[in-house]
């Protein structure tokens, strides 16, 4: 549970991470090159990766850049999307049964069999070899779904909910929210199920940004989707105005029909990849879920 030193924090630095997001320079275009990513990444504490789930381009590019930083000298923390808060201690366990065995960790660690754990390991292993913190990042997805059916008060006690303004959110902030979680789901979801799912996705953003915040002094990576590291509604979101500014968001994109995506302006710089070959996810995803109702 956030305490309430955080939330008046964070509350009391909203209005100048508004200033700071407007300033921030246009996003730039990395070349997908381990060396354009680790000059990207170099100065900042707090570093937001980015990726497409099951681009497997993506990821051996990110895990050739953290490891060319590191023997650079970087040493910074790793945290994981994938690896859920509550197995913090299965972690620093496995550490200590088998110092170097990425694959025990990842048994006695992983969360959802979803992940294609075989893109994770290898930023595993760098940081059992570095002897680097590895970090259970995410809320989990039971605690999400009491969050989108219940409310912040499955999470959050009043005083960190007033703190946090979770009741008064801008409008804007949380319609991006909305309108993110609607494209991410082929605009097959129900409008009321929107607001449910958008106040899930608030609360994994606020749990990594607390879960990367006691790593800022030796810096930290955070491997995430690019949903959380979007400079706009993401993890950034919920750091303070003077962390932030320490902070780079790389997007990791696919390419598209269009030179430049859209998506592009979410984050500080970007990179894009070929895409990965997968079915249509939208027609699986019909299959599963009830169509919207039409406007």
């Amino acid at each position: 549970m956030a305490d309430l030193s955080d939330g008046l924090r964070i509350a009391a630095c909203l209005l100048c991470l508004a200033v700071v997001a407007v300033a921030t320079a246009a996003p730039l275009e990395l070349a997908p090159n381990p060396g354009a990513l680790v000059q990207a990444m170099q100065g900042h504490r707090i570093v937001l990766l980015g990726e497409v789930h099951d681009n497997a381009i993506q990821h051996a590019l990110r895990a050739a850049a953290l490891r060319q930083w590191v023997e650079q000298g970087a040493r910074p923390a790793l945290a994981f999307e994938q690896f859920d808060r509550e197995h913090q201690p299965d972690i620093e366990r496995s550490r200590r049964e088998r110092p170097s065995d990425a694959d025990y960790l990842i048994a006695q660690a992983k969360g959802s069999d979803n992940w294609r754990w075989e893109y994770y390991r290898p930023f595993v292993a760098l940081a059992l070899e570095y002897d680097l913190p590895i970090v259970a990042a995410n809320l989990s997805r039971g605690e999400a779904m009491q969050v989108a059916t219940n409310g912040w008060p499955t999470l959050f006690d009043p005083a960190t909910r007033s703190a946090l303004r979770l009741e008064a959110l801008p409008t804007d902030f949380r319609g991006k929210h909305e309108d993110a979680i609607a494209i991410g789901h082929c605009h097959l979801l129900p409008a009321d199920e929107l607001a449910p799912l958008a106040r899930a996705q608030m609360a994994r953003d606020i749990v990594m940004a607390r879960s990367i915040r006691p790593y800022l002094d030796r810096g930290v990576v955070l491997l995430a989707g690019n949903g959380h590291v979007r400079r706009d509604i993401g993890v950034s979101f919920w750091l303070p105005a003077d962390t932030v500014r320490s902070a780079i968001s790389v997007g990791m994109l696919e390419r598209d029909d269009s030179s430049v995506p859209e998506s592009a302006t979410d984050f500080d710089d970007y990179v894009i990849t070929e895409r990965a070959e997968r079915p249509d996810p939208c027609k699986d995803l019909a299959k599963h879920i009830r169509p919207a109702a039409p406007p």
